[in-house]
């Protein structure tokens, strides 16, 4: 993606992310790896409702900051997911991290197990279009923890067979990547209606896709599950 290209699509998803709900305030950041190797991300306590395409942080490959605001503390961690993930497929371009409503409500009570994720496989969609969720355990925002313990966890995924393009941080919100901004918020989008289609279960147990329905999907659509 060229770097104009990158700036008004980062812009166009910000705006899309804030009118429908999926970000608030100043929480949420956005950022795109470029040809050269260098980023785009959102400025540090920008609003995505508001964002102005000259004023994104323009780094180099190095994570150096070239020009624009000052970025978001989170680019170390987009970083991270960006070399773990391209490992699996090389054609990752976009990270999108919000605070969405119904995945961090999933969290305040977070599910036992030594990985735990953030959903069952519980549509179709689900299944196809986001794939597992692993829970990231809390760390403070910022914490180099955090970044360290999302490499790992994409990185022993993708050597499994398994490569993931969501993670959720406890209490925080998920991270998702894909190949372009538009690809990176239909991911979230998916993510965010699953968790909302799951918290109005919560009276009844959801039932999960039967491991044939799930067969079914990877057979026919090439399902990461």
């Amino acid at each position: 993606m060229t770097e104009s290209g990158g700036r008004e699509e980062i812009c166009r998803v910000g705006a899309s992310l804030f009118a429908r709900g999926y970000v608030h305030a100043t929480a949420g950041n956005i950022s795109v790896r470029l040809e050269d190797g260098g980023y785009l991300i959102t400025p540090t306590d920008a609003c995505l409702g508001a964002l102005d395409p000259a004023r994104l942080a323009r780094l180099d490959a190095d994570g150096r900051q070239l020009n624009g605001d000052r970025a978001s503390k989170t680019i170390a961690l987009h970083r991270r997911i960006y070399a773990a993930a391209t490992r699996f497929d090389a054609n990752t371009r976009c990270v999108i991290h919000t605070h969405s409503t119904h995945c961090v409500a999933l969290t305040l009570q977070p599910p036992a197990g030594e990985e735990p994720e953030l959903l069952p496989p519980l549509t179709p969609y689900f299944v196809m279009k986001v794939g597992h969720v692993p829970l990231i355990p809390y760390h403070r925002p910022g914490a180099p923890e955090a970044a360290e313990a999302v490499a790992r966890t994409i990185t022993r995924r993708g050597e499994a067979g398994a490569p993931i393009r969501a993670v959720m941080l406890e209490r925080l919100g998920p991270n998702v990547w894909h190949d372009t901004p538009a690809a990176a918020m239909a991911t979230l989008e998916e993510l965010e209606e699953t968790a909302r289609l799951c918290l109005l279960m919560r009276d009844r147990e959801p039932a999960p896709l039967s491991p044939a329905a799930i067969d079914a999907l990877r057979a026919s659509f090439g399902a990461r599950w």
